[in-house]
C-alpha cells in the first residue's frame, strides 16, 4: 500500500529544553485510518502539528504525497484537513458562513451542494444559520470538522475529536469518518476513547514520552500482544492443585470453584487442548468454560508501563 505521508527522523526540542519528540519514523498509508494513542504529553499533538506545518521540527523531514511540507507548504496544506483539540471559532459568525469561508481560503470554487452534504452528514444543516456562540460544545466540534472538510482534503487529522461530544453525536461523527475512508481519504486520529480506536482503526501507533513505541495492524497487534484467559468452572471445588498440573501455570480462583489458565498468544507454553487433556488425565471435571482476550486498552496500558 503506498504511503501518503512519510515521516523520517522527526524530533522536536523547545527553547525551554523540553524534548517533545525523539526521532520519529512513520509511514501512513493512503486510505487508512491510523489511531495514535498515548498519555497526555506523549507528543501526539506535536507530531500532528509538525506534519500540518503549524510547528517547526528540530530535525528530520516530512513528505506529504511526495511533497516536502516546508518547501512545498502551499501544496501540502491543501491536501490536509485539521480538526484541532482546542475550539478556535469566531463565535459571532454563522455556521454556514464560517464553513463557506474555510473553503474559499484554499481557493476552491463555490460548491454549496458539497457544503450542504457535509453539514447534513454532521447533523448541522438545521443549525446552518445559527451563530457559533449559540451552539453546544459538541456542535462546535462538529463545525470544526465541517471546516476541515470544506476544501475536500485527501488527509484528515482528528486531534481528540470526541472531547466534549455526547455518545449520539460521537456515533454520527464516526459514521462520517468511515464514509470518508471509503472514498479514499486518509484519517489520522488521536483519542482517549480507546474503544473508538479498537472499533475504527486499521492500524494503531503508540507514543510515549516523545517516542513512537510501535505501529502495528490492529488485529495483528491484538493477536501478538493480547493475553488470553481460559476459565473453567469446576464441578467439585479443589483445595489445591494436583502436583502433576504444576507445569501448566494453572491458578485456583473463586474459593477453589474455578481454574484459570492465562497465556500469551505469542509464546504459549501449552495449547488449550493440552491443558484440557491434562485436566482429564487428572480426573478433574468441569461444568462450563469461558475464554477472554485482552482489549486494546489492556495492551496500550501494558506497553506504556513497560
Amino acid at each position: 500500500m503506498p504511503s501518503i505521508i512519510s515521516i523520517r527522523g522527526v524530533s522536536k526540542t523547545y527553547a525551554s529544553g523540553l524534548t517533545a519528540l525523539k526521532s520519529v519514523n512513520l509511514d501512513i498509508h493512503q486510505g487508512e485510518i491510523l489511531a495514535l494513542l498515548g498519555p497526555n504529553g506523549a507528543g501526539k499533538t506535536t507530531l500532528i502539528s509538525i506534519v500540518c506545518g503549524i510547528v517547526n521540527k528540530s530535525t528530520g523531514s516530512v513528505l506529504v504525497d511526495g511533497h516536502d511540507n516546508v518547501s512545498d507548504y502551499r501544496i501540502t496544506r491543501r491536501l490536509i484537513g485539521l480538526v484541532p483539540q482546542e475550539l478556535h471559532l469566531s463565535i459571532f459568525e454563522k455556521v454556514w458562513d464560517t464553513v463557506r469561508f474555510s473553503r474559499q481560503l484554499y481557493g476552491k470554487p463555490h460548491d454549496d451542494a458539497y457544503l450542504e452534504k457535509i453539514l447534513k452528514q454532521l447533523s448541522l444543516w438545521e443549525k446552518k444559520d445559527a451563530k457559533i456562540m449559540t451552539l453546544s460544545g459538541g456542535m462546535k466540534r462538529r463545525v470544526l470538522i465541517a471546516k476541515a472538510l470544506a476544501h475536500e482534503p485527501r488527509i484528515l487529522f482528528l486531534d481528540e475529536p470526541s472531547a466534549g461530544v455526547d455518545v449520539e453525536l460521537r456515533q454520527d461523527m464516526w459514521r462520517v469518518v468511515r464514509a470518508l475512508r471509503d472514498t479514499g481519504v486518509t484519517i489520522i486520529l488521536t483519542t482517549h476513547y480507546i474503544e473508538e480506536a479498537e472499533d475504527l482503526a486499521d492500524r494503531v501507533g503508540v507514543i510515549n514520552k516523545g517516542e513512537l513505541i510501535l505501529v502495528e495492524d490492529k488485529h495483528a497487534l491484538m493477536d501478538k500482544l493480547g493475553q488470553k484467559q481460559l476459565t473453567l468452572e469446576l464441578l467439585k471445588p479443589l483445595a489445591k492443585l494436583p502436583r502433576k498440573l504444576a507445569a501448566y501455570g494453572l491458578e485456583l480462583a473463586a474459593q477453589g470453584k474455578e481454574l484459570v489458565y492465562r497465556y500469551d498468544a505469542r509464546n504459549a507454553r501449552h495449547s488449550m487442548a493440552e491443558v484440557l487433556q491434562a485436566l482429564s488425565a487428572a480426573k478433574i471435571a468441569f461444568g462450563d468454560l469461558r475464554t477472554e482476550q485482552s482489549t486494546l486498552e489492556d495492551i496500550f496500558m501494558g506497553l506504556v508501563k513497560r
